[in-house]
């Protein structure tokens, strides 16, 4: 049963991933039902607000439900939200056995799905495939445990580890397809998160193109449905209104004085000091709205801020087969003097992009 049960379980992951781009701010969970050996219902949850994974993949399977084992990503919700308890549903349906993969992080789960069930006479299981289970609601988690989204922060650099000019010059370091893969992490992202060195230097409105995601039409279609919210930090009002940034839709700007506002844009004041937005006050500011995962895309200077800062939780670093020499910009304004104080990363990934290359990395806690 333990085969059977990691296989199904990897095909609700399957499902789940399908609802990478949409979901926010709620998890993506996939769920498939089977009676007797042989799948009856599958779903997964495309939208907030809409049918969780559960009820989608009950109404396929009907009356097959009775008696059958329902594979879930996410513990079963038990607490009304815009859609009803999911856990109520599988009682209703009369299934024998519900295995999840892991327990819901939202407080007002908590467990307290799994207890619905078992107390209802079926039998439940929890841990199958959890660590994939993790990976795919890394922000989520992060959200309901800690009160702050997960940061990704996105880097393209040269061989030699330089990201511009010395003018600022950057457009393009990589490829089409490293391009296009970043536009699926802004896709993916409930905020993209960049600065005003950026904005100005070169013109960016870090939109997602959907002619650039490289997707089949139903994901292309729910990529762009739910636009990540773009968030400039700029901290001493430099980036003028008339920038390309503001005439690509609504965003928000954040600054350490409360000034004039952009119109058509929200205006939030952080205090900071040495005109420097207090970061980690941002992010629980992000987070208390619903983002879970948040993209940064940013020059050395802000990049290295959240790294200093000790706020990051992953770098996908493009390499492009290139050198752009020494007087070129760096990768991130940190400056270390000594070997000691260097930041180690473990590397998690490193495969080829086009004909870029692309290094998954997550730093190392402090020994």
């Amino acid at each position: 049963m333990a085969g059977n049960d990691q296989a199904h379980m990897a095909r609700a992951l399957e499902l789940a991933r399908k609802g990478i781009y949409s979901t926010h701010p709620n998890p993506r969970v996939g769920c498939v039902i089977v009676r007797d050996g042989q799948v009856v219902g599958e779903g997964w949850h495309v939208r907030a607000g809409e049918p969780h994974a559960e009820v989608h993949a009950l109404r396929q399977a009907g009356e097959l439900a009775r008696g059958a084992t329902a594979y879930v990503t996410l513990e079963p919700c038990s607490h009304h939200g815009r859609t009803p308890p999911c856990a109520d549903a599988l009682v209703a349906a009369g299934v024998g056995r519900v295995v999840a993969a892991m327990q819901d992080p939202n407080p007002q789960v908590a467990g307290n799905g799994l207890k619905r069930l078992a107390d209802a006479g079926i039998a439940v299981q929890s841990g199958v495939l959890e660590a994939e289970a993790r990976a795919l609601n890394a922000g989520f988690i992060k959200r309901m445990e800690q009160g702050l989204p997960f940061v990704r922060v996105k880097l393209a650099m040269s061989l030699d580890g330089r990201t511009a000019m010395a003018s600022g010059e950057s457009q393009w370091i990589t490829g089409p397809e490293a391009r296009a893969a970043v536009q699926r992490l802004r896709a993916r992202a409930s905020v993209v998160l960049t600065g005003a060195d950026t904005v100005l230097t070169d013109a960016a409105r870090l939109t997602v193109r959907p002619d650039e995601l490289g997707l089949d039409p139903e994901l292309s279609a729910l990529a762009v449905s739910r636009p990540p919210l773009r968030v400039l930090v700029d901290g001493r009002r430099r980036v003028p209104a008339s920038a390309p940034f503001f005439q690509a839709g609504p965003a928000l700007v954040v600054t350490v004085t409360d000034s004039a506002p952009y119109p058509g844009h929200e205006l939030l004041a952080l205090p900071g000091t040495d005109g420097r937005v207090d970061l980690r006050r941002l992010l629980l500011e992000l987070a208390s709205r619903g983002a879970n995962e948040v993209l940064v895309e940013a020059g050395p200077r802000l990049a290295g801020a959240f790294a200093r800062a000790g706020l990051v939780d992953e770098y996908q670093i493009f390499i492009a087969a290139k050198f752009l020499g020494s007087s070129a910009r760096p990768l991130l304004d940190w400056p270390l003097e000594r070997m000691t104080e260097a930041q180690e990363l473990k590397i998690v990934e490193m495969r080829a992009v086009g004909d870029d290359w692309r290094v998954i990395a997550v730093p190392r806690p402090a020994a």
